[in-house]
């Protein structure tokens, strides 16, 4: 990533953490025994003492990753201190730092350096979802979902998330688009079966249907972002042909819950005896086959 693009990216957390002056050298390191644990310290404390942070917005950390990060840590201990809160209760409350935490655990570490500060649970949040959308491996559904829980939990406007976060609104209204994408595009972009281009795409069709339909065009013929757009494009300069009855709630929802399950497009038509037909879509022989294995 470019220094600027970094820069930039780091506004947001420096400002949250203004009050941090930079990392104490090992020397300056305190240690909890005998003493308090003092707020705007850094100091040695025992990790079986420290609670995760029950708004950590990530929820899968790559094994192989946290085992390369540990043997850093074997090697050269923990660079970074972690940094933590004190509750109340007296109790030690992890705001930032939770891979390095696991990693220290793995490690064999009984103790590591944290950063003690005074925060609210709303800043507790804040830090906590910053700090990892500021990490290069979330996929966009994360960072998506951080966005959203900053927006709704921390009373934070699209402008003020922007200039926290220093991103264009149109890029944060961009990651918000995609969680509202059906359940089976959403699992592809966890997969990272599909690309963000790709998502963003789809985002932009209002039908469901068609999002599952091309979502699976896209994994069959193996699309790229700029055939996924042409192919959009081509749809929306076609006419709607002129509806005779428009279909019922329970119709529509019967339709999208059928292509998510089978993963295709499928459309359900009802005559005026109550009678009708359902067609379901296929791209090749091998499709064909899924679908019908899936009904058996």
């Amino acid at each position: 990533m470019a220094n600027g693009k970094r820069e930039a990216m780091g506004k947001g957390i420096r400002a949250l953490l203004s009050d941090i002056a930079e990392t104490p050298s090992t020397s300056s390191v305190g240690s909890l025994s005998g003493r308090s644990k003092s707020i705007g310290e850094v100091l040695n404390i025992p990790i079986l003492e420290i609670k995760v942070n029950p708004f950590q917005p990530r929820v899968e950390f790559d094994d192989e990753k946290l085992e390369e990060l540990a043997e850093s840590i074997r090697i050269h201990g923990v660079v970074q201190p972690l940094t933590v809160r004190r509750e109340t209760s007296g109790k030690i409350e992890l705001i930032a730092g939770e891979r390095r935490l696991r990693a220290s655990k793995l490690a064999g570490l009984l103790e590591v350096p944290c950063y003690v500060r005074n925060a609210s649970d709303q800043e507790s949040l804040e830090i906590a979802l910053i700090e990892n959308i500021q990490r290069e491996d979330l996929n966009a559904l994360e960072v998506g979902r951080s966005y959203e829980r900053l927006i709704e939990e921390c009373s934070l406007t699209h402008e003020e998330l922007s200039q926290r976060l220093g991103k264009k609104r149109a890029t944060i209204s961009n990651y918000l688009r995609l969680l509202k994408l059906p359940p089976d595009v959403q699992n592809a972009i966890s997969d990272q079966r599909i690309s963000m281009g790709h998502a963003r795409a789809l985002a932009g069709l209002e039908d469901v249907l068609l999002q599952l339909d091309l979502l699976h065009e896209i994994l069959s013929d193996n699309l790229s972002v700029r055939e996924v757009e042409r192919r959009i494009a081509s749809l929306s300069k076609r006419k709607p042909k002129a509806k005779n009855k428009k279909k019922s709630s329970s119709f529509k929802a019967m339709e999208e819950k059928l292509s998510s399950q089978w993963s295709t497009r499928v459309r359900l038509n009802q005559k005026a005896n109550g009678s009708g037909e359902m067609s379901v879509y296929f791209h090749n022989e091998e499709d064909l086959q899924r679908i019908l294995d899936l009904l058996q």
